[in-house]
């Protein structure tokens, strides 16, 4: 690698905003003014409980994804109460499915009640259970597999989701700057080993010879690997 494309090492403690809050702000100011109704009450209440979700600059991002890749058959390794599955199952449309995945039952019966109002709960199948033994007990390949758990557990999937996804899928997954972390030398962790992990697992994306990525840096980093045709 020339030194042209050498990053420095930032020395630097404390977590960093990938990107300018006042530009987060004008991007969300070009989103479509329509009524999001349940959105904006699956967002109050991330914000209530402090609950993590991708946000609606993330989840238009995966909308357009999940559009341009023409997918009708979507795997979401963790979904919450379904904010992420809300804007794949906008995507999938009336033939689609989105496999959602989820330990906790009261998420589950969120999603439900959520996904219902937004008419979308008939293209959704939400299991409970570890997302990773679901995985393992689905057959089939997926135009999307969608990777939101435990960070620990990240180059752990990405190895599980790469050779079920089809070629010209995608693979996604959020928080792949996790805060800046992955960027700074001596960082503060979350849990200890996610940090480390995150990096893996972005390492790992990017020397795949059957992928090409990117990085997209909104909110906590998205990455976006395309699995090449045949």
């Amino acid at each position: 690698m020339s030194d042209k494309l050498q990053s420095p090492t930032v020395l630097n403690p404390s977590a960093l905003i990938p990107v300018n809050p006042a530009i987060e702000g004008y991007l969300l100011s070009l989103l479509r003014q329509t009524d999001h109704a349940v959105l904006t009450e699956m967002e109050d209440l991330a914000e209530k409980n402090n609950f993590p979700i991708i946000g609606r600059l993330v989840g238009v991002f995966l909308e357009t994804l999940a559009k341009t890749a023409n997918a009708e058959r979507i795997f979401e390794f963790g979904s919450g109460y379904g904010y992420s599955a809300y804007w794949f199952a906008k995507a999938v449309g009336g033939k689609g499915q989105v496999i959602c995945t989820e330990a906790d039952l009261l998420n589950k019966e969120k999603a439900e009640h959520y996904l219902t109002a937004a008419n979308l709960w008939n293209r959704i199948d939400f299991r409970a259970g570890m997302a990773q033994d679901i995985f393992t007990a689905t057959d089939g390949y997926f135009d999307i597999c969608y990777n939101d758990v435990d960070k620990i557990d990240y180059p752990e999937i990405w190895l599980m989701a790469k050779d079920r996804i089809r070629p010209g899928g995608l693979y996604i997954a959020d928080n792949v700057l996790w805060r800046g972390r992955v960027a700074v030398e001596d960082y503060v962790d979350v849990f200890p080993g996610w940090t480390e992990a995150v990096i893996e697992h972005n390492q790992l994306i990017f020397n795949d010879p059957e992928f090409d990525a990117f990085i997209n840096p909104i909110r906590d980093g998205v990455i976006v690997a395309r699995r090449k045709s045949a």
